[in-house]
């Protein structure tokens, strides 16, 4: 069975040495001291290893149960459930006033990388929680925060997002779910959704579900759309669950992954419900929940990819399969290790350097959403808002691969169930589809995001990679040549898109639209060497300083070096296909397809 160690060395290196959190001008940061930081990662990293992880294969092989219309969760799910709730872990960034710790959001975010690769599934329940919890604070009046948000901090009760329907899915102004005003205020809602993780469950009292429908009479489209509170089990005005509400579920989907979270067919049969923010607005109050949830799903991406590299090495260390070339590494075996053969030393470095690089970006993300909330700061929000599907479509992508190239390392093994390798692939596969497919992230990040505000915050984002490179301009032969000069390149490809969606987007969209999943990849690629030539300058300076592990700083530093000369090359791809126009993609009418 796989095994999971949380990377609390690196994480702490991130934290610590690139993103300097003690050192931020950001409330609640200067709480941040290594030795507090440690703890709570030492802590959270022993639940992840001892109490989720081994029943991320329990999980995947029992799977959910519907049984007289209650979801059964695998053996073992909900003691578990109660040891996190009961650690506080599921309350750390949440507010105060309801019962949470009132953490930053990166604390959070860090703890949940652990989380998701020992058991991501598992992490689900929680996950979708917190989401509804941040649309009922940010969207709630005070009198739905106090009754609903004190007893989901403690995950006493779970939250759900329910958007999709059967024939809709991104297009949501198709949705026929109807909420029908009562006399009384509330809404009596009917219809339909599907695909709703964490759906059901036996693991809390309360499953409040987020609901988008309609209001007869509003106006047609995604326009028309709110957003409804909407509790398994009506709430009495003592704050006590009451009566069964009109919600039940259809069917448990049958899944490729993911098998241990309950994704379920919603029905609701004029089931009692209560408008959150304002009518027709409710995209408004969902995206609250999406843009938290697709940075969570990018950090899935990328420690699904985690725990199987983990798993991938321990295995290339110990298989023995054929001689190293230059001489024999084992010489009183019968072989020597897989990890002596460069094909497998390429394949590790090629998941080492996207998990640590996509590590670092994450943590800057969650540390821009802090800054953006508790420093009340519009361009962090802007810079948040450009990089989200980036973050969300570049590393489920590459978390999917890196995964499946986890898995190429054991050979035949690999494919066999019992070895484990497989569910990583699997449960990682559904990153790249949920919370908005890549190809839609991909469009978001074209056709929004680079004009939003006049593109001044993609011209923010090029301005701090110029800036960083006139900054290391001459700080010494190696770093120009092996991260400053690579990372000047990629930056001036990612222009170079850019300036040919300026040129050609308006008089032909579909040569904007054309290139945007490889725009997507492109400035992925850009954010990650920035992030790793940060990174070699953090750990260039404590060797010069001779402060910290020597050998784990240079194994960064050339894990970094790696990235620049293998990865970050892919820019120029990116670039001709961008650059190639519609005609390639667009030539064929739909009937030789």
């Amino acid at each position: 069975m796989p095994s999971y160690n949380a990377p609390v060395k690196d994480q702490m290196f991130v934290l610590n040495d690139l993103l300097k959190v003690g050192e931020a001008d950001i409330p609640g940061y200067d709480d941040l001291d290594r030795e507090t930081l440690e703890a709570i990662l030492d802590e959270a990293g022993k639940v992840a290893r001892d109490v989720t992880a081994p029943l991320n294969t329990v999980g995947d092989t029992q799977g959910c149960v519907l049984e007289n219309g209650v979801v059964r969760t695998p053996e073992g799910f909900k003691a578990a459930f109660d040891a996190v709730r009961e650690g506080g872990w599921t309350a750390l960034d949440c507010d105060p006033e309801y019962g949470g710790q009132g953490l930053p959001y990166v604390v959070a975010t860090a703890v949940g990388e652990q989380f998701s690769a020992a058991n991501m599934a598992f992490n689900m329940y929680q996950g979708l929680t917190h989401g509804a919890y941040s649309a009922i604070h940010t969207h709630g009046t005070d009198e739905q925060k106090a009754t609903w948000l004190p007893k989901m901090v403690t995950c006493e009760w779970t939250g759900t997002m329910n958007l999709t329907e059967p024939h809709c899915g991104t297009d949501l102004g198709l949705m026929r779910t109807k909420a029908e005003p009562q006399a009384d205020g509330s809404y009596k809602v009917t219809g339909q959704k599907i695909f709703i993780s964490a759906g059901d469950h036996d693991m809390s009292e309360n499953v409040v579900h987020l609901v988008l429908a309609k209001i007869p009479g509003g106006p047609d489209g995604i326009k028309g759309v709110s957003l409804f509170v909407v509790p398994k089990f009506l709430v009495g005005a003592d704050g006590m669950v009451g009566e069964r509400n009109g919600v039940s579920v259809g069917k448990i989907e049958e899944k490729m992954g993911i098998h241990g979270n309950s994704t379920c067919v919603m029905n609701y049969d004029g089931a009692t419900g209560y408008l959150l923010g304002q009518e027709h607005k409710g995209m408004r109050a969902m995206f609250t929940m999406m843009n938290e949830a697709r940075l969570g799903v990018g950090l899935q991406g990328y420690a699904q990819a985690e725990a199987a590299y983990q798993n991938a090495v321990i295995y290339a260390k110990d298989r023995l399969q054929g001689r190293d070339v230059t001489g024999a590494k084992n010489p009183d075996g019968p072989a020597d290790p897989l990890i002596v053969h460069p094909d497998i030393r390429r394949n590790l470095m090629e998941q080492k350097s996207f998990v640590e690089g996509a590590r670092a970006f994450t943590y800057w993300g969650a540390q821009m959403i802090d800054r953006a909330h508790r420093n009340s700061d519009e361009a962090a929000n802007g810079l948040i808002s450009l990089l989200t599907p980036v973050i969300k479509g570049f590393l489920t992508d590459k978390g999917f691969e890196m995964a499946t190239a986890a898995q190429q390392v054991y050979g035949g093994h690999g494919y066999i169930e019992e070895w484990g390798m497989s569910q990583f692939a699997r449960d990682a596969r559904i990153a790249m589809i949920y919370e908005g497919a890549n190809g839609v992230q991909a469009l978001d990040l074209v056709g929004r995001k680079l004009a939003q505000d006049g593109g001044k915050h993609v011209m923010a984002f090029f301005a701090m990679v110029t800036d960083f490179i006139k900054e290391t301009k001459g700080r010494s032969e190696g770093f120009d040549k092996n991260f400053r000069d690579p990372l000047k390149a990629a930056s001036k490809d990612l222009q170079a898109a850019g300036m040919f969606f300026m040129q050609n987007g308006m008089k032909n969209p579909n040569a904007a639209l054309s290139g945007s999943y490889d725009f997507m990849h492109l400035f992925g690629h850009v954010c990650l060497g920035l992030m790793w030539a940060r990174m070699a300058v953090a750990a260039e300076d404590r060797l010069a300083a001779g402060d910290g592990d020597a050998e784990w700083l240079k194994a960064k530093v050339a894990t970094g070096r790696f990235y620049m000369a293998r990865q970050l090359p892919m820019t120029a791809t990116h670039l001709n296909r961008i650059e190639s126009g519609a005609d390639p993609v667009m030539a064929l009418d739909a009937d030789l397809f």
